[in-house]
């Protein structure tokens, strides 16, 4: 039983394996169980080249950020299960316990990030009653949302990134996916709004 699973390794769902992550030392987060299904070959990082990005080298491509992201999540975040080569095909609920099924395997948990690319190709069994047209994307290019309050779908189901109704830009996607985890940690942290920043000793 996860208490969070993300679906997704895009920069949406790595951002929020990072944030969630990071909170490991903090008494209502170090025994929470997290995962992140991490499915990357529909992600639109990996045809990305970034010049504009604050705090990136230019010419820093999508596709190493997807592979420095994995990396960064298993060498400073190692308790966050990694989930590789498999791919979401059903979402159900039991009461308040999620059931999700992949080509290969099937999980539970609590909580769930849906942090998927927004194009019609997400077929995903189990959401196709939250989707609608996309509200920033032209109509002729068919993408599409995951309808939402502030990320969230339902009681314990979540969506970031550009599935949430953003705009395809790194920086939003990447902010969305930590929107939803600091929402998750405050959740975690009984309401008390939570955020996780590290700092540097003097």
């Amino acid at each position: 039983m996860y208490n969070t699973l993300i679906i997704g390794g895009g920069a949406a769902g790595l951002s929020c394996a990072l944030v969630l992550g990071s909170a490991k030392n903090k008494p209502f987060a170090k025994d929470k169980r997290i995962g992140i299904i991490a499915h990357q070959k529909t992600s639109h990082l990996q045809t990305a080249l970034f010049n504009n990005v604050l705090g990136l080298s230019p010419e820093t491509t999508g596709a190493s950020i997807l592979e420095s992201g994995k990396k960064q999540l298993a060498t400073l975040y190692p308790h966050v299960d990694q989930i590789e080569s498999e791919k979401v095909l059903e979402l159900s609920k039991s009461g308040d316990v999620f059931n999700v099924k992949t080509n290969k395997n099937s999980y539970t948990a609590k909580i769930v990030v849906i942090a998927v690319g927004y194009t019609n190709l997400m077929t995903i069994k189990g959401l196709k009653h939250h989707i609608e047209p996309h509200p920033r994307s032209p109509i002729e290019k068919n993408r599409i949302w995951l309808k939402n309050d502030n990320h969230l779908i339902e009681d314990g189901l979540y969506v970031a990134g550009t599935l949430a109704g953003w705009r395809s830009q790194f920086a939003i996607a990447s902010g969305s996916g930590a929107h939803v985890a600091t929402d998750i940690l405050t959740l975690w942290n009984g309401g008390k709004d939570t955020k996780v920043h590290d700092k540097v000793e003097v």
